[in-house]
């Protein structure tokens, strides 16, 4: 008999990732995150899905938070500002808190799915 693993919860989880446009599903921004020492562009909702995967890939867990990295983006246009925490991980999906700063909004959701559709609805608008 197989033992099965449990879900792990890990509160040092948390990206930023910073819109600063998203026009028919396709966003630009950057992910900032704490095993990155700069931010990191992003051109795709599926690109920042698999980043952030694999940097939680690295994480251990249960860990301290590591400081974010500071400062601007260098533009003076609109930015959309989200964190995400991500509570739990298993059978490659995520569960936890999608945190709109801007709006001091939060939703939680229960998969990598709704994730997905809860970051498109919220940009779609």
């Amino acid at each position: 008999m197989e033992l099965r693993r449990q879900m792990i919860p890990c509160m040092s989880r948390e990206a930023v990732v910073t819109v600063l446009s998203y026009e028919g599903g396709i966003l630009d921004g950057y992910l900032q995150h704490p095993r990155l020492k700069e931010k990191k562009r992003i051109r795709s909702l599926s690109q920042t899905v698999l980043l952030l995967d694999d940097l939680l890939n690295l994480e251990d867990c249960p860990g301290s938070p590591v400081p974010l990295v500071s400062g601007g983006c260098g533009r003076e246009e609109k930015k959309e500002v989200f964190r995400i925490q991500v509570l739990f991980r298993e059978h490659h999906s995520w569960q936890g808190r999608l945190i709109w700063q801007n709006e001091s909004q939060e939703a939680v959701f229960r998969s990598t799915l709704e994730f997905i559709q809860l970051f498109d609805t919220i940009l779609g608008e």
